[in-house]
């Protein structure tokens, strides 16, 4: 493989150790090189360790919920250990899900060793330069361990940061110091981390409202965790075939400078005759393929001659293609077009227009609905008669995507919204023309349009489940029957689907320039990593001034913040406000023994629906002291009124400070 293991300049493997529960774990390092990127793995099948440790990076999702935190112990603090020996010391450090979380506490660990900091200081150094990706909605995937089992695995650390037991836990808790709560490595990561981000527009919305109780008091839309859409690598995705006939279109421009997105407006330039050609040539690789698939599974798992020769009759290179592929979990739907078997075997045996489906995919080792899934799938093309039309392929990976996102001619997505974070095979499939049909979830919520593909719905969430998957199957046959097979087989007298052919050009260029993997870097850069370094570079000025005076702030803020009242609002408001009004507002508070620049006093402004009687839209802007009244501050601000309809407004207090990345510290926030 192309792996290399590091060594010294003794030649001898470079190592670094964890404590697991009183035993040390060994790893040693293998280095891949993925282009110019490289990418460490730790490996503790090595002689010092005990067979139990040396298994502990044997398989991903293998063991128990002790295998997990050994597993992230090793991932965190171990990955951190493994960059210093290997002489790489980030500035910056992207938690790509919870469960490389404990890289922040030895990050924190380490300066406080070095700089001598307390525990308060060293989270301020390094808060603003950890960045915190979540990729899912689903509960189960955000990862939390009994108490029982970070006391076997942590009970030294809080001695080590100088924090008491209760207040380690809570660093993992959404409810500080609730006893019964689990540790939460999601948690974990978003009280490290000042930059937070899910995956998908969508996926950003869901993860403000799943983590809202870490902000408490703060309004939704104001939760410090945005988004970046995933995106895919075009020139690992798009077939060979395809691309040749880009590079031919678009000049070496698309491989050369791949950050220009606009490349892809020059889809127009390739024929219609082109495009359609290499895309069929795509699809029968794809029916070769299948078919070997089919006859390697059936011949190990000893089947007749007479079944093998099925082989030959599954699929056909000529009709309709759908592809599913993906992991099979329950929420991911896999059997929701098995709903209506009369409607379904109706399409799969239409002499005219006939389609055919193939599935593909793996469940979790533990997933026992998941596998069901998958069995039901198998069982209904044998009962039914219809396997050369419909086929599970085995042993879903990478060969097998490739074949499946460029040869399909529609993908198909079908999970419950709102529990797909992002997806990507869609992506790889719409960069090879394929269109996808999905319900509005993940990426596909922000990436449809009449123009790209079809939505199954209208993004309804539904409370009950049954009801969802009856009326989302049946919306799912709709567009079947009435748009997307009478499209395809619709044909011009050159044989040519025109309209189709159209889609798919429009698919190519909107997907290939919104959801590139360079697209995504870019946000990310942007977004992320170039203000973290920058974050970092003024940070360590003055052996870190910057990082204690925060630290200092926000303990006296602590210690301030139950004597902070807004005693008294005022303002010129009238019952009828005309647009270019002038509204005064002015606030009465005490703020105990701060001063008034170091608290954000603000007017929050805005619509209010007649329903809930809350502000909508909210504007929040900064007021100004104008006055002081003994020990009462005089806080004041003039706004025009520009919208209509009825407003609204209050005042809140929020921390100031020129360090703070974002106000948005948890339990700081005080409304009038």
């Amino acid at each position: 493989m192309p792996v290399e293991l590091k060594t010294d300049k003794n030649n001898l493997p470079i190592k670094i150790t964890v404590d697991l529960a009183g035993r040390q774990a060994v790893a040693q390092i293998w280095e891949v090189k993925v282009g110019r990127s490289s990418l460490y793995l730790l490996d503790t099948n090595i002689q010092e360790n005990a067979p139990d440790i040396r298994n502990i990076t044997a398989a991903l999702y293998g063991g128990d919920s002790e295998t997990r935190i050994q597993q992230e112990i090793l991932l965190g603090i171990g990955g951190i250990r493994a960059l210093r020996a290997l002489g790489i010391n980030p500035a910056a450090c992207h938690m790509n899900e919870g469960h490389s979380a404990f890289l922040g506490l030895e990050r924190i660990r380490e300066i406080m060793q070095e700089k001598h900091f307390n525990f308060d200081e060293a989270h301020e150094a390094l808060w603003p330069t950890n960045i915190f990706t979540t990729h899912t909605p689903v509960p189960a995937g955000n990862e939390r361990f009994e108490i029982g089992l970070m006391d076997k695995y942590f009970r030294s650390w809080p001695q080590v940061l100088g924090l008491a037991w209760k207040d380690f836990l809570s660093l993992g808790r959404e409810r500080p110091y609730d006893d019964s709560e689990t540790f939460c490595m999601t948690v974990l990561a978003l009280k490290l981390a000042a930059y937070a981000n899910g995956v998908a527009r969508l996926h950003g919305d869901v993860s403000r409202k799943m983590w809202k109780n870490l902000w408490p008091g703060l309004p939704l839309d104001e939760i410090p965790i945005s988004h970046v859409t995933n995106g895919v690598h075009p020139r690992t995705w798009v077939s060979s075939n395809m691309g040749d006939l880009l590079m031919r279109y678009f000049g070496t421009h698309f491989e050369d400078t791949p950050t220009d997105l606009s490349v892809w407006n020059r889809m127009d330039r390739i024929s219609d005759e082109e495009l359609w050609r290499t895309h069929e040539r795509r699809r029968e690789r794809l029916v070769v393929f299948a078919r070997e698939r089919i006859r390697q599974n059936l011949k190990r798992n000893g089947a007749v001659e007479r079944r093998l020769a099925h082989a030959e009759d599954a699929l056909s290179p000529y009709i309709l293609t759908i592809a599913f592929a993906r992991r099979f979990a329950t929420y991911k739907r896999g059997n929701l077009l098995l709903r209506d078997p009369e409607r379904l075997i109706r399409l799969l045996k239409d002499p005219d227009h006939p389609i055919q489906l193939i599935f593909a995919g793996k469940a979790h080792p533990h997933d026992m609905p998941g596998k069901e899934l998958i069995r039901s799938i198998v069982h209904f093309a044998e009962e039914h008669d219809v396997q050369s039309r419909l086929i599970f392929l085995e042993n879903y990976d990478m060969a097998m995507a490739h074949y499946l996102t460029s040869g399909a001619d529609l993908w198909l997505n079908t999970p419950r919204r709102p529990l797909e974070a992002s997806g990507t095979s869609g992506m790889k499939a719409a960069m090879n023309g394929v269109l996808n049909c999905s319900v509005l979830d993940g990426w596909w919520d922000e990436a449809y349009e009449p123009e790209v593909g079809w939505a199954i719905g209208q993004g309804e969430e539904y409370q009950d489940t049954n009801l969802q998957d009856e009326v989302e199957s049946k919306a799912l046959y709709d567009l079947l029957e009435r748009e997307i097979i009478p499209l395809f087989y619709q044909r011009g007298r050159d044989g040519l689907p025109r309209e189709w052919i159209r889609l798919m050009k429009s698919c190519m260029r909107t997907i290939g320039q919104s959801m590139s993997s360079h697209r995504m870097l870019m946000d990310y850069c942007n977004k992320f990593y170039f203000p973290a370094l920058k974050n970092y570079r003024r940070i360590v000025k003055d052996d870190y001034a910057e990082s204690k005076a925060l630290a200092a702030y926000l303990t006296r803020l602590r210690q301030a913040w139950d004597q902070i009242r807004i005693l008294k609002i005022e303002s010129n408001s009238k019952p009828v406000m005309l647009r270019g009004d002038s509204l005064t507002v002015t606030a009465r508070i005490e703020l105990g023994p701060l001063k008034p620049e170091e608290v954000m006093v603000e007017l929050y402004h805005g619509s209010v629906s007649n329903q809930a009687n809350e502000i909508q839209d909210a504007r929040h802007t900064e007021m100004k002291a104008v006055g002081q009244e003994g020990n009462v501050f005089i806080y004041q601000i003039r706004i025009e009124c520009t919208s209509t309809g009825m407003q609204g407004h209050t005042v809140r207090i929020l921390p100031k400070h020129e360090a703070l990345v974002h106000p948005y510290r948890s339990g700081f926030i005080k409304w009038a």
